[in-house]
């Protein structure tokens, strides 16, 4: 039994969902989402919470329970507020700065990197070491900053990189003489 798939999705104030058929619209102060459920489960609104259930008890039908039921959950939250993840940039001279829908970075290769910053989501530069990107999708946050940081992944020997604000990067101790 899926322990998540089991919790309602209780709907904030503000928020509405209309389900027709598989797919699900979700309407609120930012905007709209919908998403298209498989076969695999069955969605219900009532007084104001979204419930899913499984379609029989194969191993699919658990698998997508569970997920449907969190999939939702991040329409919901992101029709109601952004959601946000932070990066850090350590190096020296390595910084950044956001002009436009561009993000320039400077890394310490030979050229500049322009990172095109995908709609739907917007990225800000509070300093020159930090990034702050936003959004009402979940995965397309989470990919976009994921894609940003994979242009220089935090070293193991001095830190220097991209990283995920608060994310500990194991040291590793240099050659001894």
């Amino acid at each position: 039994m899926s322990r998540i798939g089991k919790q309602p999705v209780t709907l904030p104030d503000g928020v509405s969902a209309t389900v027709s058929g598989q797919t699900i619209e979700v309407k609120g102060p930012l905007g709209t989402k919908s998403y298209t459920a498989t076969d695999d489960v069955t969605l219900t609104v009532e007084d104001g919470v979204v419930t899913v259930t499984p379609r029989g008890s194969s191993k699919r039908a658990r698998q997508q329970w569970g997920m449907t039921r969190t999939v939702v959950a991040n329409l919901v939250q992101g029709t109601k507020e952004n959601f946000k993840k932070e990066l850090e940039i350590r190096g020296v001279g390595y910084r950044a700065q956001v002009q436009g829908n561009v993000v320039k970075l400077n890394l310490g290769l030979s050229h500049d990197v322009d990172f095109e910053v995908p709609e739907g989501v917007t990225v800000t530069a509070p300093k020159q070491t930090e990034l702050v990107v936003e959004g009402t999708d979940k995965q397309l946050v989470g990919q976009v900053a994921a894609n940003i940081r994979d242009w220089r992944r935090p070293e193991p020997y001095k830190g220097k990189g991209i990283r995920y604000k608060g994310e500990y990067i194991f040291q590793k101790e240099g050659k001894k003489k």
